[in-house]
């Protein structure tokens, strides 16, 4: 069997956007950037979906928001199945000539140098605290290919073969974007709603 690996953008409980893109991409392997079940609709159907298909992930900061609220609160944000399968999700996986985190990695130190904390929130690098600060996919220029979400204000950021940043803010109106690996190709499903309004994510692509 051919193997079609689907890289899947912040998801954020849009199950009928995830449903139209596993559908077009028919994937034999799902892996998921994090950020699964909140904001969006119906964190219920995105569930069912990751059972269906055997879908992996990495953690995202709003699935580790999920696991603190129910360690600390017992407050689901997530279906109960879900909330024990997170607690399973690592920090980032691995495969030849990629590596999938969330937010992102040390951009000179690479994964060993990456903390918790920056794969899950890191844009800016080595913090927010300033505009002037670089990216962190700017001042990373090596290998393996960094697949990620987590920016939906930056839209597609597609730095290939460095690193490809997918998340087009299907929650607020966008799209949710695939990345099939073995093909070299990005799908799109545009957004039914804005399950949760903001400001306009970009969709202009940064220059390489």
């Amino acid at each position: 069997m051919t193997v079609r690996t689907l890289f899947v953008g912040d998801v954020h409980g849009c199950s009928a956007e995830l449903a139209s893109l596993l559908a077009l991409a028919r994937p034999s392997r799902v892996v998921l950037v994090g950020d699964l079940f909140t904001k969006g609709p119906d964190p219920d159907g995105v569930w069912k979906l990751i059972v269906q298909h055997g879908a992996e992930a990495v953690l995202g900061n709003h699935d580790d928001l999920v696991l603190r609220r129910w360690h600390r609160h017992r407050k689901l944000l997530a279906p109960e199945a879900a909330v024990e399968w997170l607690e399973r999700c690592p920090l980032s996986l691995a495969g030849p000539g990629w590596l999938c985190v969330h937010a992102g990695i040390h951009p000179t130190g690479g994964l060993a140098e990456t903390t918790r904390h920056t794969a899950l929130t890191v844009r800016r690098w080595p913090d927010d605290s300033h505009s002037d600060n670089p990216f962190w996919w700017e001042d990373y220029t090596g290998a393996p290919m960094v697949i990620y979400g987590h920016d939906a204000r930056r839209g597609l950021v597609d730095r290939r073969p460095h690193s490809l940043g997918l998340d087009t803010g299907c929650v607020y109106g966008g799209q949710l974007t695939g990345y099939l690996l073995e093909e070299d190709v990005l799908l799109h499903i545009a957004a039914e709603a804005a399950y949760c309004p903001v400001s306009a994510p970009a969709t202009r692509q940064p220059s390489a």
